[in-house]
């Protein structure tokens, strides 16, 4: 949501937050309701909720699990209430608290009426295994679910998203965590049940706590890397404004072709580095010969075309680059053998250079440049086509033009923003061999 919230994401958030308190309030809680199991349950999720987030940037829900597993369904929503309202929140804060606040409650609520329906309560009392799986199961599903259905509500009211893609996904994203936060969320129960008492259950939260130690490193490292290549990419588009955004897009266009030909998740991430930094040995260019308008002389064209040796040198000592520093060495040979720098012919070129050739090439042809206008797709790909087998690998061409095929071409690159990245001309482009640096 943002901070101008349409009426009827309001009206909405505000009729989730009544029906919440409506059904915390009845029927009412039996006299043997242990109250101080809610304080301290709600404590320890305020409390837990808060660490996650500034240190982990997760979150704390075996606690509310926990709690369904335990409690009646109006006691057990009455433990979100304190965290989510606590929570930290971007504009508008009292908003957000309150949304969060009532699709947790009624989250927890649902969660906890499925599982006392099914025996859960019971089977927890006596640590009846299995027994205690089927209930449980079925809360932490219900429990996951009822925040996606609102979420997609909240996003259709508030964000204008399609009816049809506003629960996409949702809950499928979800399924791990839940079975995970589900398995602490139901040792936790067992073990307050059990002789041991609450004190063995919180116990239960350190090996939860040490793998979000470890998922959070990950992330700091992750964001690293993020920063690093980002800084790279601004670098070369500063110096070189007429192929400002094209390194992004390179990337996004290397991903479809990776994901086409079945690469595994962690290769696929890294050819997406390697197709926005194909182009950093710009930096090493003088900037004249990058922003020259006219024809290059032979002279200034070998001076460009040392750029993926530039290029290779400054990524030398980044080790999570991996292959994309052969890509980026490599991505201007040719298969016939006339390409630069070294002039590799067939399989000496890296995988990951074919790949990131083709994905340069269709962003060359479909963006506009100080020499020429912008291709088609269409004509772009046609033209692809046309060079397969003597300066592009044709399985990376046809994997491109398949997944095009499937997707469309829709990059999303913020560094173009307020110019037009594809303008159709009125005639014919020159071919992809004409293009400035394509020659040895």
């Amino acid at each position: 949501m943002e901070t101008a919230v349409p009426a009827r994401a309001r009206a909405y958030v505000v009729a989730c937050a009544v029906l919440g308190a409506v059904l915390c309030l009845g029927p009412p809680p039996s006299a043997r309701t242990p109250w101080w199991a809610v304080v301290l349950l709600a404590a320890l999720y305020a409390g837990g909720e808060r660490v996650a987030a500034r240190r982990f940037a997760g979150t704390f829900r075996p606690v509310l699990l926990a709690g369904a597993f335990l409690l009646p369904p109006p006691v057990a929503a009455l433990v979100a209430l304190p965290g989510a309202l606590l929570s930290r929140a971007d504009r508008p804060v009292l908003l957000r608290r309150v949304w969060r606040a009532a699709e947790l409650m009624l989250g927890v609520w649902a969660a906890a009426r499925v599982h006392g329906a099914l025996g859960g309560r019971e089977a927890v009392a006596a640590s009846a295994f299995p027994h205690v799986l089927l209930p449980a199961g079925a809360a932490v599903l219900t429990f996951w679910l009822v925040p996606a259905v609102l979420d997609g509500g909240i996003l259709v009211l508030a964000e204008r998203v399609p009816v049809r893609r506003a629960w996409r996904g949702l809950f499928l994203r979800s399924l791990v965590p839940a079975a995970v936060h589900g398995l602490a969320g139901l040792m936790m129960a067992v073990l307050w049940r059990s002789p041991y008492g609450p004190v063995a259950a919180l116990l239960v939260l350190l090996p939860m706590c040490v793998s979000w130690w470890v998922f959070a490193q990950y992330h700091q490292e992750r964001a690293a890397h993020q920063a690093t290549i980002r800084a790279l990419v601004q670098a070369v588009d500063i110096k070189d404004e007429y192929t400002r955004g094209h390194s992004e897009r390179v990337g996004q266009a290397s991903v479809m072709i990776a994901r086409e030909l079945g690469m595994d998740d962690e290769r696929v991430e890294v050819l997406r580095f390697a197709g926005i930094l194909h182009d950093v040995g710009k930096l090493g260019v003088p900037t004249r010969l990058l922003r020259k308008d006219g024809p290059l002389t032979p002279e200034e064209r070998r001076v460009i075309e040392l750029h993926p040796e530039y290029g290779h040198e400054i990524v030398r000592g980044i080790g999570f680059l991996g292959e994309a520093r052969s890509a980026i060495l490599h991505h201007h040979e040719r298969l016939d053998g006339s390409g630069y720098p070294y002039g590799l012919v067939g399989s000496q070129i890296p995988d990951f250079a074919r790949v990131v050739a083709v994905a340069d090439a269709f962003d060359a042809m479909t963006s506009t440049r100080s020499y020429r206008r912008a291709r088609p797709v269409p004509a772009a790909l046609e033209e692809l086509e046309r060079c397969a087998g003597a300066q592009f690998d044709p399985l990376m061409v046809t994997a491109l033009v398949r997944a095009l095929g499937r997707y469309g071409w829709h990059p999303s690159v913020t560094a173009d923003e307020g110019r037009s990245p594809r303008v159709h001309p009125p005639a014919p482009p020159p071919p992809v061999s004409s293009r400035p640096g394509a020659h040895r």
